[in-house]
């Protein structure tokens, strides 16, 4: 079934919306540095400075009823018949309507009555700006005189005092008018040193900065006073909620057009002079910024800037391959998420409010391993920036603000999972770039200011947390939880106005979690290799007898028979076993137990994927746990708390199927590999994209399992840890393409039917440009790797001294 909604245009790297009232509001962002804004496909949304909770220019409110109701919109008042090109928020009926979300923009182009509107949304490279560029076009027959209204309403900058603390915030409102620019300066006079400048690069014919005039005290955004009856008020806000309207007329005649921009910026004042008099700000960064994207073909090549910024970023690696979603992801939209989930972490989509999240710390550590090999040099400094927020004893703060980099507790700590993500992130960045300085750079710890110890003892610290903190059966414990949040095993809450992560104690408690073993086997393993490439031999024996010694714990304790267990509760009842009635088998345990080497030699790892296939796989991804739970388990907190089907109860978690994607891959079976990859992606979606609902262009978090009432349909799209990983499952696990210390390693596992594919790789400064055949149809097994013309013993390629392009030819075969 072709999807009613929309197409992709893989040729322009865009993906098209033909229909405004897509099934969920569909969003793209446009940022890439500091500054970004949230655009869905009816120009909804919001825009920030760094932190989408203490530096937000634009008021978004969530939840509301329509949904995605405020945003950067544009009236058209022709002749009395008012609209706008991106349908919303007057909804009126529209003779065209297109939406095109490129890579780091949005175009929407709205046509009626022999008027057509085109507005790009971008931000310039290095630019606290976003950027509207409009063009009008009369495509009629007749002259059209035209008024136009712009429209955004300013947050006060703080996003949750700005939603709740109207005692105040209805009383500091502040603006000034000059020219054709609103300047936002609420607070300017005190304690900040920024404003919000909302500026038009066209002469206004009228401007309005209150909202109560402009909309209407009893009136909605979709019939706006102002807009409707034709002509601005001229208002200045004392107050209550200012906003930012420029008037615009226009008249055209038939075939005529013309072209201008909006521009929505973050200007900090620095050290220049607040104010040239009293209550009158100093302007000149303002008008410096208008008077740069004034200039004749200034937004034209800003933009072309931001398109080459990303066919230079892509062409690191690009693939074709006979399955078209995973070229179509690969190439393009699964590492444009990779850019998004760096940049925000959890913090700020139509999910996660901003307010409520910073950026995670095991997120961010994830998050680097689909990134890093975009732009390592901002992959170094994020690494270093999650390691100063770890704890002296190891643990470390659940997130952290960007505008700070301070640890953020509102969330809870005592995560036990945590402080391994760190050595992932960083082997990942050493084997992508070869820069073991890293390790040696001072990074200090959050409790202990001041100090210098640097990242390798970060990992070290890391490593010796989990192996110190075991419970009765040697396997860690788990503390308020694990990498699932919901699985809460020393919570016991009763309260519903609680926290499950806050309450309860962790101090004292047994429970234990597999998952974790798992993971500090892979973690374990990965400083084992470290170690071997720096040459540190006693490092490198020490931390193979923690892996030997985890593993023999693991084989004992944790095997149930067909299946890993999930956890050990506190009073020491399994979790995730055949004794369970229900939450019999849990996901994640059998993902990291064989991505961490369990299983390997006894059998295990193939009967482990073998149970997940035959109880939690289906079309729509693998369950994380059957059976669902129906009733509240005390002792085992939130993940029982969700309906059947939804989120940790029996959802289809994304994030962790390609835990199970990559151990297929290990195993050599790509073929159920592509299977499960497939079952998640979201172009794959579009035959059921009335069920999917959500963007058939990014990952969503969850997908709701068979035990749900709506099986099939997605939730919280876009910053979810499913696109990294989903990153590695194609590029490391089926295409085999593996940055290591030494070199780049080719070891593919692959579906028997494909003949071959190509990936072009650029790598530590060299571009490989790789042919991989497949002339006997088996799923894995370099029979001959040749590098330039040389054949090469094993399946890595070392490290060339001056070549820029080298051509590498496989063939597998056993």
């Amino acid at each position: 079934m072709k999807n009613p909604y929309g197409y992709f245009d893989d040729a322009k790297r865009e993906y098209v919306i033909t229909r405004p009232d897509t099934p969920l509001p569909w969003l793209n962002y446009i940022g890439q540095d500091e500054f970004f804004g949230l655009c869905t496909n009816t120009a909804g949304g919001y825009t920030f400075w760094k932190d989408a909770k203490l530096r937000r220019l634009t008021r978004y409110r969530y939840n509301n009823v329509p949904m995605d109701l405020g945003g950067r919109y544009l009236y058209i008042n022709d002749n009395g018949t008012v609209w706008n090109p991106g349908w919303k928020p007057t909804k009126t009926k529209l003779d065209k309507y297109e939406c095109r979300h490129g890579l780091g923009y949005t175009q929407i182009i709205g046509a009626k009555d022999g008027v057509e509107v085109e507005m790009l949304f971008f931000v310039p490279i290095g630019e606290n700006l976003e950027v509207w560029k409009t063009t009008v076009r009369n495509t009629g027959k007749t002259t059209k005189d035209l008024k136009l209204f712009s429209y955004v309403e300013f947050c006060l900058f703080e996003a949750l005092n700005d939603m709740t603390n109207y005692q105040r915030t209805y009383s500091i409102g502040e603006v000034e008018v000059e020219g054709s620019a609103i300047y936002h300066k609420t607070e300017f006079r005190e304690r900040r040193s920024h404003y919000t400048l909302f500026a038009c690069t066209k002469e206004l014919s009228g401007f309005d900065t209150s909202r109560d005039v402009f909309v209407g005290v009893h009136n909605g955004l979709h019939e706006a006073q102002v807009p409707f009856a034709g002509n601005s008020k001229k208002t200045i806000a004392h107050g209550w909620n200012p906003i930012g309207s420029h008037q615009i007329n226009l008249k055209l005649e038939p075939g005529a057009s013309e072209t201008f921009s909006f521009l929505l910026a973050y200007v900090e004042q620095g050290d220049m002079p607040k104010f040239d008099k009293p209550f009158v700000m100093n302007k000149t960064k303002g008008k410096e910024l208008l008077a740069k994207y004034q200039k004749p073909g200034a937004v034209e090549d800003a933009f072309q800037s931001v398109k080459k910024l990303w066919d230079g970023l892509l062409s690191k690696f690009q693939v074709d391959c006979p399955d078209p979603h995973a070229s179509r992801m690969l190439n393009t939209w699964n590492q444009y998420q990779c850019m998004a989930t760096f940049n925000l972490s959890r913090s700020a989509s139509l999910y996660e409010t901003g307010i409520g999240r910073g950026m995670g710390f095991r997120d961010s550590n994830q998050d680097l391993l689909g990134f890093v090999h975009l732009i390592p040099e901002r992959a170094r400094q994020r690494i270093l920036d999650i390691a100063a927020t770890q704890l002296s004893d190891g643990t470390c703060y659940h997130q952290y603000q960007p505008l700070t980099k301070k640890g953020n507790a509102e969330v809870g700590g005592d995560f036990y999972d945590d402080h391994l993500w760190l050595v992932l992130s960083t082997c990942s960045y050493i084997k992508e770039t070869g820069d073991t300085s890293i390790l040696e750079a001072p990074v200090g710890y959050a409790d202990k200011p001041g100090s210098q110890d640097n990242l390798l003892h970060h990992l070290e610290t890391s490593i010796a947390y989990t192996l110190k903190n075991r419970g009765g059966r040697g396997l860690p414990l788990i503390g308020h939880a694990d990498w699932n949040d919901c699985l809460n095993l020393n919570c016991f809450s009763t309260e519903p106005n609680e926290s499950f992560q806050l309450a309860g104690d962790v101090k004292g408690s047994k429970a234990e979690s597999v998952m974790i073993a798992g993971l500090f086997l892979y973690a374990s393993r990965e400083m084992v290799s470290l170690y071997e490439y720096l040459k540190k031999p006693q490092d490198q024996d020490r931390l193979q007898k923690a892996y030997d010694g985890m593993l023999k714990v693991v084989e004992e304790q944790a095997w149930d028979g067909e299946w890993y267990t999930r956890a050990y509760d506190a009073k020491g009842n399994p979790v995730g076993s055949k004794v369970n009635e229900e939450g019999k088998i849990f996901i994640e345990s059998q993902g990291w137990c064989v991505l961490g080497g369990a299983g390997k030699d006894n059998g295990r790892a193939r009967q482990a994927l073998e149970s997940v296939h035959k109880h939690l796989y289906t079309s729509n991804g693998v369950i994380l746990q059957q059976p669902a739970y129906s009733t509240y388990h005390l002792e085992l907190g939130e993940v029982t708390s969700y309906p059947p089907g939804y989120k940790e109860n029996a959802g289809i978690f994304c994030h962790n199927n390609t835990w199970i994607n990559l151990g297929w891959c290990l195993l050599g079976d790509g073929d159920r590999a592509l299977e499960y990859y497939l079952s998640i992606c979201p172009s794959a979606k579009e035959e059921q994209i009335e069920i999917y609902r959500g963007e058939p262009y990014v990952y969503s978090q969850m997908i709701a399992g068979r035990d749900a009432a709506t099986p099939g349909e997605a939730k919280n799209s876009w910053l979810t840890g499913t696109a990294a990983w989903t990153f590695l499952t194609v590029s490391q696990g089926l295409l085999g393409v593996k940055p290591d210390f030494d070199g780049l390693r080719i070891d593919p596992c692959i579906p028997k039917g494909w003949k071959e594919f190509k990936v072009t790789r650029n790598y530590r400064g060299v571009e490989y440009q790789i042919l991989v055949l497949n002339p006997k149809g088996v799923c894995n097994g370099v029979r001959t790797l040749k590098a330039d013309g040389q054949t090469i013993d094993g399946n890595l390629i070392p490290i060339p001294s001056s070549k820029k392009v080298v051509k590498v030819e496989v063939v597998l075969g056993q």
